[in-house]
């Protein structure tokens, strides 16, 4: 009988691992190394990288590797055999807590944003001991962060980690003067809800839009889109079952507790979702989940598409990231709870969260922006690329009324109780209202869902940005609160904190339709940023306001915020100019022969029949003819349009031209393709169409 579970964790080093083979006083040091009271000595390395070593080689693995993640959103491995030779030349293992704790990869080849010269090719990894060991294709990995020679964040793993004790001295602080002494240390917890296609691979290979760019720069809609809505929560087909089952058995041996699986709205696409973990842990495994999707579908002949908008028409494919604070006691600080001390301290963390998002919005439409996700962000399965918050009318009811001089909403159920601060805290329900599927950030009963992250994007930078926003806007809190003497006025004090950012940050508080043309008027009246483009959203890094708050909290220095500012746009401009590439050697090595090719047919036609031709031959003839010449016009003005950027050095101009200028000539050109493929013969118009791809599993 098949037992799917019995193998869960089986290739993790985890805690439960640790402390059946490791002497005890070497457990009791990591676990204080783990919580940030101590270092590991020589010693208690070596007795670890021992014990770890022996693991891995009875579950079959001969190598090791320091596993990071690099500025380009993947990660990166550098594999070493534990093989070595012995005193006599005889083959002997070894790997020491030296090998285990640092190692050495060449740095040279990835981005790092001006802060090495090329010829510096010296980088190191250290050892993550917050996130668990595991074994993948016979590799023992090692979760580890990569810095510069100098110590400058070559990775995205760095800043969140330093961003995790950033939030939890501050919200530890806060919990603590609001009564509770006992929580020595808070954490996020983290769910990344993925959102993928699955594509036959057959298809996959002769659209080379789709192998080089992850998504199809040209193709009309199929007959049939998504409007039935029969793929959203259907029967999962056959094949994409059995994908399914070993995507499933794959992550369970990695202790990734992957729960959910589930068509989504468009023809093809799907959605997996894990139970929620810690927030280094949960951007570690979010990343081995989208590793397996790929090579798991390849397997099964099918090609897995995480680009946020990989088909024009119908739905794109974001990574929902639920988002809450923890104490080290398991208590959850967006949990409304039921204690009216405990609800203080729930409004108290979800007000510092309002005042967090409405003072930096463009930061946070920064970090949940990429090249692919400029194609979904404001499109109807997405949220609008202006920043609110939705929390529910019972909670925003409730919040509003802290606040002096505020009139309630009609029949809003602020208009019909009296809320003094202590006698309406005594309860607030979990499921107190509707969920906001349009909400950029929606509070979901005791987490909030920011609902912007691209399907594609790594995500270490939207939760040290949430982390770094969420620190600062609690410190200023504690400052408040610090100096009062009995806890009855710290708690007074605290509901007058609430009324204030309540009444000073209440127009990010948003519960109608987000995708409504209404809203972006409405947001606009109320001062909200409404910034259209990634590579636009990229000057926030460098501001006056974001500098002040990465350094302060010792994040990013400024050297490392600019670096990574130069990595992001030399990254959009890579990617546009990688469409660019593609669409144009497209278009002259395979549309325009095959528009040639069926002119030629009718031409021939034509000239055999003369006038007796039918009025169908003659004008067929003549629209091909036509969109012939549209389609090289266009291919020649995206050509010349595109030289003319790569003359421009300065990188963020450059990106804003491409955006502007490109994007718009790329539409144009797609428009002419598509305008043919819609009556093209299939004797002649040999690339897959949308009909083939996304209705043929």
């Amino acid at each position: 009988m098949e037992r799917p579970f019995e193998d869960f964790g089986c290739m993790v080093f985890d805690e439960r691992e640790m402390g059946d083979r490791l002497p005890r006083p070497v457990y009791d040091s990591w676990k204080k190394t783990v919580a940030n009271e101590g270092t590991l000595d020589r010693p208690t390395a070596d007795a670890i990288a021992h014990a770890m070593k022996r693991w891995a080689m009875e579950k079959g693995a001969t190598h090791f590797t320091h596993w990071f993640q690099p500025m380009t959103g993947g990660t990166a491995e550098k594999h070493d055999s534990f093989i070595e030779p012995g005193a006599n030349g005889e083959p002997i293992a070894r790997f020491s807590g030296k090998m285990l704790i640092k190692g050495e990869p060449d740095a040279s080849s990835f981005p790092s944003g001006g802060l090495r010269a090329t010829f510096e090719a010296r980088g190191y990894t250290y050892w993550d001991v917050t996130s668990p060991v595991f074994i993948r294709d016979r590799v023992l990995c090692i979760p580890t962060v990569f810095v510069s020679y100098n110590g400058e964040a070559l990775d995205r793993k760095e800043p969140l980690i330093k961003s995790i004790a950033a939030l939890s001295q501050a919200a530890t602080r806060v919990v603590n003067l609001l009564g509770d002494k006992d929580v020595r240390s808070c954490n996020i917890s983290v769910g990344l809800e993925q959102e993928y296609f699955l594509i036959d691979r057959g298809y996959f290979n002769k659209r080379l839009d789709l192998k080089l760019c992850g998504r199809t720069l040209f193709g009309c809609a199929a007959p049939k889109r998504q409007e039935l809505d029969d793929h959203y929560f259907g029967s999962i087909p056959a094949r994409v079952s059995a994908f399914m089952k070993e995507v499933n058995e794959e992550l369970w041996k990695l202790g990734i507790y992957a729960k959910t699986e589930h068509n989504e709205v468009a023809p093809c696409q799907f959605e997996l979702a894990p139970v929620f973990s810690s927030g280094n842990v949960a951007v570690d495994q979010n990343q081995l989940t989208m590793d397996i999707l790929r090579k798991t579908a390849e397997k099964h002949g099918l090609a897995c598409l995480l680009h946020e908008k990989p088909f024009e028409g119908i739905n794109g494919s974001g990574k929902h990231d639920n988002y809450s604070i923890v104490t080290d006691n398991g208590q959850n600080l967006f949990s409304p709870g039921e204690k009216p001390s405990e609800n203080i301290r729930f409004l108290v963390f979800v007000c510092a969260f309002i005042k967090a998002v409405d003072t930096y919005p463009v930061l946070l439409r920064l970090s949940a922006s990429s090249t692919g996700n400029d194609h979904r962000l404001g499109a109807n399965e997405a949220p609008p690329a202006i920043i609110s918050i939705y929390l529910g009318s019972y909670i925003e009811d409730v919040l509003y009324s802290l606040y002096r001089g505020h009139e309630s909403q009609p029949g809003s159920t602020a208009a019909k109780q009296d809320f003094s601060p202590v006698s309406t805290l005594s309860y607030i329900p979990h499921d107190n209202t509707d969920r906001n599927r349009t909400s950029p950030l929606a509070f979901t009963g005791n987490k909030f869902e920011f609902r912007m992250l691209g399907a594609s994007m790594s995500a270490s930078f939207p939760n040290t940005v949430l982390n770094a926003i969420m620190a600062e806007s609690l410190n200023e809190i504690g400052d408040q609160l610090e100096g009062l003497k009995y806890l009855q006025d710290v708690r007074e004090k605290a509901v007058d904190i609430c009324r204030n950012i309540i009444h000073d940050h209440k127009r990010v508080l948003f519960s109608g339709d987000g995708y409504s043309s209404e809203w972006v008027k409405e947001a606009e009246r109320r001062g909200l940023p409404n910034v259209p483009s990634f590579i636009e959203a990229v000057d926030e890094l460098t501001s006056e306001e974001s500098v002040n708050l990465f350094t302060s909290l010792n994040i990013y220095s400024e050297k490392e915020l600019y670096a990574n500012r130069t990595i992001l746009e030399e990254r959009y401009s890579h990617i546009m100019g990688i469409e660019v590439r593609t669409m144009m050697e497209l278009v002259r090595k395979e549309i325009l022969p095959a528009m040639s090719a069926e002119y030629g047919f009718y031409s021939s036609i034509l000239q055999s029949a003369g006038k007796k031709a039918p009025a169908f031959i003659t004008g067929r003839a003549a629209e091909i003819g036509k969109m012939i010449d549209a389609v090289s016009e266009s291919l020649q003005e995206l050509g010349s349009v595109w030289a003319e950027i790569q003359t421009i050095s300065d990188s963020f101009r450059a990106g804003k031209e491409i955006y502007y200028r490109i994007n718009p000539l790329m539409k144009k050109l797609r428009a002419d393709i598509d305008a043919y493929e819609d009556i093209a013969s299939r004797e002649y118009y040999k690339i897959p169409l949308y009909e083939d791809m996304l209705f043929n599993l």
